[in-house]
């Protein structure tokens, strides 16, 4: 059959193995296929021969279209007398109209993660897929849209000369013109390098000069400005894309190829409609599907200590959050959702590739318009770190605390009787965290019957607290089906007050090396203290930090993932790779933390196997004395209070545990005030006053905690992003703030 099929050809030799070659001598032509994709390159190459058996050489070889396996990556090197064929990879799905009629295969499954955009364009068409209102102009893009800009923007890319698996720096803040550059860059076949705007230019240029970026796309004017004179000395740039701004404003215009947004849409169209005659086109390429496994992205870790790593995520891994995030976030056609984390965290880019598969509308907000936002948009669900969500509650508090005095002793009972009653509620429905639960199956009976009966007592005052107090917070907020919170730990008093006031709040785990996500809480079994059980596809263990023995639910180690959401590696950093990801699959996350056991009977009956995270291993605090002190716990009880901005706990190989605190500045005013310490007309507080203040705040919200806390250091300037004291994901970079006060740190000690 085959030398019937190919009869013209001189020679032909192949191989299942993926090491070997099939080698084709067409007349002046050689070309190399290596891999067991080949038939789909062998299809297209043919597809420029008349052959009268053509038709049977694509038919089904081993129940496959094309005649070859289509689970491994292929590449075609060709050489001819006259012109060398190029290589265009394509994104199987998203392409197939225009493949389909190229005679290049054509795939019914997402391969590429920009394969989504074609099914949701079909779906959805014409439903509004994003709102962005803050940007000039402000945007509004359907389904259709979306996709068609999508297109246009990885052609117009490709004409203006980027080649598959090059890497092309795309430093810009969360739009809608993002995600159109994102994923035109993916459907290229090449990768994009992410980062946000905020950092600083330092660390931009080791991001591009590391990945060996060959190109820009930037997110305004003025950042370019800021990086120009930087990066013009000491990387090479083929090009510069910018995505929102005027040219014009560029500081080193004509230095390099400049293009904005629309001019490389414009590109793209004019080639994508100016190629009637595929006949040409299949002459110039050699048709290559993206492949699953290859890179996607690089995303440089945003770590709280040491150099960022690059961490090559492929179009799997993606596409793994894509499919099974359904289970957590069960997104329907038309709910809205408010996006303002960074689009480049791997958090908020994987759950908005997920969520636009599903008709939603997503609304770009900042986190100076989120609280009008809210009001304004009423979204169904907001994703986004646990800083937003202190931040509401401690809006919502300042609120209730500014009120009069009888709105305000309304208020605060009913929310003290709706946190005892959700409390009893997670009693009697088995959703009750505890680690070792030693109850007798008489002893459970009991507790269930008077957890039930209370509940019963207080759910009236519930309910009219709902349609007195919690109504009115929910017209102000919205997230009328849930907030999702990841990329940190979510305090347990902001837990438990959303969920006592009506507004479900899912905790998820997660980190960039994962995709991100491997575990988050469910809508019907949301267990407050944990990060919820492991998503599908997704394998949890507790080793022994030692020894790595595998330990019993209920111990607490190191946590271990493994899962199709695993990374391939960092980028140039095999060292690095093999200090986290063992030969089997499984990644170090560097987090401590514990398994629940399962019951059959008992207040934690329906908590088994959810995962519980107590800090990372390297945050470990080890006193002089041996002791190993996690600092989360006692940070997030100092957090508690108003007068407290941030914390960090330190202690390093000394007796006792330190704190370095900013203090909420009017509210330590306020406090004092009332207090007596000053007078109430005073408008500061000396030194000593407000660390004695400071100190018995920080007693009254740490007593209950395993560890005291004893000297304490005052600084007035918060912790920010831009002075590089905190992540652009807005957690402390607690190395950086040690090292910036060692010597007030030490003199604490003296």
């Amino acid at each position: 059959m085959f030398g019937a099929v190919v009869n013209p050809i001189s020679t032909v030799s192949s191989s299942a193995s993926a090491n070997q070659m099939a080698t084709i001598s067409l007349r002046n032509n050689l070309v190399l296929v290596s891999s067991s994709h080949c038939g789909h390159a062998l299809q297209f190459l043919f597809s420029n021969y008349k052959f009268r058996t053509r038709q049977v050489f694509l038919g089904t070889w081993n129940g496959r279209r094309g005649g070859f396996p289509l689970n491994r990556g292929f590449r075609v090197l060709c050489q001819s007398k006259t012109e060398e064929m190029q290589i265009r990879k394509y994104s199987p799905f998203l392409e197939s109209a225009f493949l389909d009629r190229n005679g290049a295969f054509v795939s019914d499954e997402w391969q590429a993660v920009p394969d989504i955009w074609r099914s949701s364009a079909e779906r959805y068409g014409d439903r509004v897929a994003l709102t962005d209102p803050y940007h000039d102009p402000p945007s509004s893009m359907t389904y259709k849209q979306l996709e068609g800009e999508i297109l246009d923007f990885s052609e117009g890319l490709r004409v203006v000369g980027v080649k598959p698996e090059e890497k092309i720096a795309l430093f810009a803040d969360n739009s809608c013109r993002w995600l159109v550059a994102d994923q035109g860059i993916m459907a290229t076949g090449a990768i994009n390098v992410v980062r946000g705007s905020r950092s600083s230019v330092e660390e931009l240029l080791q991001i591009y000069d590391h990945s060996e970026s060959v190109a820009l796309a930037v997110d305004s004017p003025e950042l370019f400005n800021q990086i120009a004179e930087a990066f013009g000395s000491k990387v090479v740039m083929k090009f510069v894309i910018l995505l929102w701004g005027d040219k014009s404003s560029l500081a080193s215009e004509g230095k390099i190829p400049v293009f904005n947004y629309r001019e490389i849409l414009d590109l793209g169209r004019e080639s994508r409609n100016s190629a009637p005659d595929f006949n040409d086109a299949r002459q110039q390429y050699v048709h290559e599907a993206i492949n699953s496994d290859d890179i996607a992205t690089l995303v440089y870790t945003s770590g709280t200590t040491g150099n960022p790593k690059g961490v090559m995520l492929t179009h799997r891994n993606l596409l793994h959050q894509i499919k099974n995030l359904w289970d957590v976030v069960p997104a329907e056609v038309g709910d809205r959702f408010l996006s303002m984390l960074p689009p480049w965290h791997a958090y908020e880019r994987a759950c908005e590739y997920f969520i636009f598969t599903y008709g939603i509308e997503q609304v770009y907000t900042t986190v100076r318009n989120l609280k009008d936002d809210l009001r304004h948009y009423q979204p169904n669900y907001i994703i986004s770190v646990p800083l937003v969500y202190e931040t509401l509650y401690s809006g919502i508090q300042k609120q209730i605390s500014t009120s009069s005095a009888a709105r305000k002793f309304i208020a605060l009972t009913f929310i003290r009787i709706s946190l005892a009653y959700m409390e009893f509620k997670r009693i009697y429905e088995g959703t009750y965290l505890t680690r070792n639960q030693k109850q007798s199956y008489l002893a459970s009976v009991c507790d269930w019957l008077w957890a039930r009966i209370v509940a019963a007592i207080l759910w009236p005052l519930h309910m009219l607290g709902k349609k007195l107090v919690y109504s009115k917070i929910h017209s102000a907020i919205g997230i009328s089906k849930a907030g999702v919170s990841g990329g940190g730990s979510l305090p347990p008093h902001v837990d438990k007050f959303f969920e006592a006031i009506g507004v479900k709040v899912q905790n998820g785990y997660g980190l960039t090396e994962t995709s991100p996500v491997v575990a988050a809480r469910r809508p019907n079994c949301n267990v407050l203290g944990s990060v919820g059980p492991p998503i599908r596809h997704t394998e949890f263990k507790v080793v022994e930090s030692e020894t790595g023995e595998v330990l019993l639910p209920g111990s607490t180690g190191i946590v271990k993932v493994r899962g199709p959401q695993v990374m391939k590696g960092y980028y140039k950093n095999p060292g690095a790779t093999e200090q986290v990801l063992d030969a089997d699959g499984w990644l170090n996350t560097g987090d401590i933390g514990w398994i629940a056991p399962h019951h059959s009977t008992g207040r934690s009956r329906r908590c088994g196997g959810v995962v519980v995270l107590e800090g990372r291993a390297k945050d470990t605090i080890v006193l002089s004395t041996g002791e190993n002190v996690e600092p989360v716990e006692l940070e997030e009880a100092a957090m508690r209070s108003s007068l407290i901005l941030q914390i960090v706990v330190v202690g390093q190989d000394q007796r006792r545990l330190g704190a370095i605190i900013v203090p909420n500045k009017e509210e330590v005013l306020l406090a004092a005030k009332k207090l007596s310490i000053v007078d109430v007309n005073a408008s500061d507080l000396s030194k000593d006053k407000k660390t004695s203040l400071l100190y018995e705040e920080l007693r009254k919200w740490t007593s209950g905690c395993s560890f005291q806390i004893g000297p304490i250091l005052i600084v007035d300037e918060p912790f920010t992003i831009d002075s590089g004291f905190m992540t652009p994901t807005m957690k402390i970079r607690r190395d950086r703030v040690v090292a910036q006060y060692k010597e007030q740190i030490e003199n604490l000690y003296k």
